[in-house]
């Protein structure tokens, strides 16, 4: 029998806080933050939240530590890892994280957080990053289907 092993995850949600950039010791950068993902609401309809931490590596950190902010909607497709260490009172910690693979914008240009009034330096597009809009001549045309009840979908 073959062996298999899958381990993907994709989540999507609003970052808690900005994005925490450095470098480690060898030069290379990584960007943690942390992303609330809303679970789906309970029969009484409380909303609960679940606060997932997510590490971000070379190009992708670099991107996340440019283009989004405290808010910032995003989707985040990777693995989840675990790593285990021992503290300064000796006892065992765990952590679980999502390394990110690819990282995706979610926010329209008027939904981001720089343009609801945060700091407009931050926009994607003052990166050169391309702007996407449903008005683009490229974009997919769309059209009404009459008696779209009759679908089996």
């Amino acid at each position: 029998m073959a062996n298999f092993n899958l381990n993907k995850v994709i989540i999507g949600g609003r970052l808690t806080a900005d994005p925490e950039i450095r470098q480690t010791s060898s030069g290379i950068t990584v960007c943690t933050f942390s992303v609330a993902v809303n679970r789906r609401t309970s029969a009484e309809g409380a909303q609960q939240a679940d606060f997932i931490n997510v590490v971000a590596w070379r190009n992708q950190a670099e991107f996340v530590s440019r283009f989004f902010r405290k808010g910032s909607s995003i989707c985040v497709i990777g693995s989840i890892q675990t790593r285990s260490w021992t503290d300064q009172n000796n006892q065992k910690r765990y952590a679980t994280d999502v390394v990110a693979d690819e990282i995706n914008f979610v926010d329209s240009k008027g939904e981001s957080p720089a343009a609801r009034g945060g700091n407009a330096q931050y926009t994607p597009e003052s990166y050169g990053a391309p702007s996407f809009s449903t008005q683009d001549a490229d974009a997919p045309r769309f059209e009404d289907i009459p008696n779209d009840d009759d679908l089996p979908f």
